[in-house]
């Protein structure tokens, strides 16, 4: 059992649209650790993502972020959070510099800091030589680098993912991956939804798999290998057991 504070907490959080989505889910996510939210297309993994960033009001239960109720005082939870959609939105018009000064100052970050701090992101992303290029010229992989050191410009703590690998080759996943690990290791905690389920079982300490809005098994590989009855199986044969259970082997 783990003795840290959460860094997330989600109590029996509950949204519908035209039928239920997200039903009475329960997270905890701790400071340090990568969590992986794995399930089917329409599982309800974005809206449970877009809730906790604070995007999408839930129709009942509660949410904590490091402590601060992010229902109660949204905008004290936001500040330690970044949230990275897998289409993001950047200003074609200014290069990553800039937007990285645009976005900074959105979260009051003294500029001189700001300075410091982008060009530091924007080298460990493999973005230095093109950091004074109009955004528009970028590749969707660059543009994705892009929009993760906006992301974590303002020193985050917890850093919700939705699908963040989308459009990267395997050289710029890895730089991503790599910084993840290093906010990891300063005490961030990180959420995330991938479909790549080799990336999900090399990265993940822990992995929730949701079905029907529901959370239907969690652990680490080793726990979920168990809960499943898995030996050593991989994430891919733990996954379809869990929620298609009626699918064959090819």
């Amino acid at each position: 059992m783990n003795t840290l504070s959460p860094a997330l907490e989600t109590r029996d959080l509950t949204k519908s649209f035209a039928q239920l989505a997200v039903d009475t889910l329960n997270l905890c996510v701790y400071p340090g650790e990568f969590y992986i939210l794995l399930g089917a297309n329409g599982a309800g993994k974005t809206t449970t993502l877009r809730m906790i960033a604070g995007l999408l009001p839930p129709d009942s239960g509660g949410i904590s972020v490091f402590g601060t109720d992010a229902l109660a005082d949204p905008l004290a939870a936001k500040r330690l959070m970044a949230w990275l959609s897998d289409e993001p939105m950047i200003y074609d018009q200014l290069s990553p510099l800039e937007y990285l000064d645009f976005v900074a100052g959105l979260w009051g970050v003294p500029h001189a800091a700001v300075r410091a701090q982008g060009v530091a992101l924007l080298d460990m992303l493999g973005l230095a030589p093109n950091a004074r290029d109009r955004c528009e010229s970028l590749s969707k992989g660059m543009r994705q680098k892009v929009a993760l050191a906006g992301a974590l410009v303002h020193d985050p703590r917890l850093i919700i993912l939705d699908e963040p690998l989308t459009g990267l080759d395997a050289g710029s996943a890895r730089i991503v991956k790599a910084v993840l690990r290093e906010r990891l290791a300063g005490g961030c905690a990180v959420i995330m939804t991938t479909h790549i389920l080799d990336v999900a079982e090399r990265m993940a300490d822990r992995i929730g798999v949701i079905d029907q809005g529901r959370l239907i098994a969690e652990g680490t590989m080793a726990e979920l290998r168990q809960q499943t009855n898995a030996g050593d199986a991989s994430l891919e044969d733990v996954f379809l057991s869990l929620i298609a259970p009626q699918v064959p082997e090819p």
